[in-house]
């Protein structure tokens, strides 16, 4: 098993750079959320691939994959599905709509409102959606990939505390350097028109998590984990009192768990079956950035979360 997460990923990789360039440590990012089965949003500015890179891992997994484009006008209905009226039979019958499908992608997912956005909650933490006053299970594996544009604000809305806590990862996709996008340019043909062939059944996937579960981690370790998110949470307690001041809000106990099941992840991509402090300060800031809610004071001296995480990484120890 040591070798299979270096090959996993060297695969995964390879296949995804004749569509992709750059952007290794998003890329691999995603694949800890999909295996860690966790849901992914995905922010960066217009026109940098978000989307490319989002719809190349749904073919490369070999899932089934819906894109809703999220708008103002969109209804629940459009998302979940509805009862439709059967004529012949004098019957109502579920019709599924497009959340029944492996991985959806939620392409500007705040561009919906309130409304919008609750059809989501259940499906995202249960894998299943109410139809008609009966539940129906989603496939699985079942994964929401979203995306939102963070310069834009007319005509958005922000996402509920509550769904934004659903997503496992918040991952901050930036320009590619300058020999990226020459290379870009250079493969510009391959990249509009090569198509990606599935690495992965499900059988392989089902196999790789029940390995990753097995990874080992130490008592040490666990208390490591918790002690990152209640210093979220209490900062005097861990001579943190400086941050005090900055933070309204700490981290849910799904930062926890996403923690733990993200570090095993990255583990088993370094070849490893058991996890190590560095694994955990890996995923640190896409698991906790859009859980630690900013006090007034934060927000006008431009204190950013990430800014709290890395003072929060640095002082906390292994003990």
């Amino acid at each position: 098993m040591e070798d299979d997460g270096k090959k996993l990923l060297s695969t995964i990789f390879g296949a995804l750079e004749k569509k992709i360039v750059g952007q290794k440590e998003v890329i691999q990012k995603i694949c800890i959320a999909l295996f860690a089965q966790g849901h992914v949003l995905l922010e960066g500015v217009p026109g940098i691939a978000k989307t490319l890179i989002l719809k190349n891992i749904a073919s490369l997994f070999n899932f089934s994959f819906k894109r809703i484009q999220f708008t103002p006008d969109l209804l629940p209905s459009d998302i979940t599905g509805s009862m439709i009226f059967n004529p012949s039979t004098l019957n109502f019958n579920p019709y599924k709509g497009p959340i029944f499908n492996s991985i959806i992608l939620a392409d500007e997912i705040n561009r919906a409102p309130a409304k919008i956005q609750s059809a989501l909650l259940q499906a995202m933490q249960e894998h299943e959606v109410n139809l008609g006053g009966e539940n129906y299970k989603l496939p699985d594996p079942f994964f929401v990939i979203a995306t939102q544009n963070p310069i834009e604000h007319e005509g958005t809305y922000p996402l509920p505390e509550a769904q934004l806590d659903r997503f496992m990862f918040k991952i901050l996709i930036n320009y590619p350097s300058k020999e990226e996008e020459i290379a870009i340019l250079k493969n510009l043909q391959s990249i509009e028109e090569d198509e990606i062939s599935p690495v992965f059944s499900q059988i392989n996937y089902t196999n790789i998590i029940n390995n990753i579960k097995k990874i080992y981690c130490d008592e040490r370790i666990l208390n490591y984990i918790t002690d990152i998110v209640a210093a979220t949470r209490n900062q005097t307690n861990y001579a943190l009192s400086h941050l005090s001041n900055y933070i309204q809000w700490g981290a849910s106990t799904r930062a926890t768990i996403y923690l733990l099941k993200a570090s095993k992840v990255k583990a088993f991509f370094e070849g490893r079956n058991y996890v190590i402090p560095e694994d955990i300060s890996y995923v640190a800031h896409e698991i906790l950035r859009h859980r630690i809610i900013l006090s007034y004071e934060a927000i006008t001296e431009n204190i950013s979360t990430d800014s709290i995480i890395d003072d929060i990484i640095e002082h906390i120890q292994v003990r």
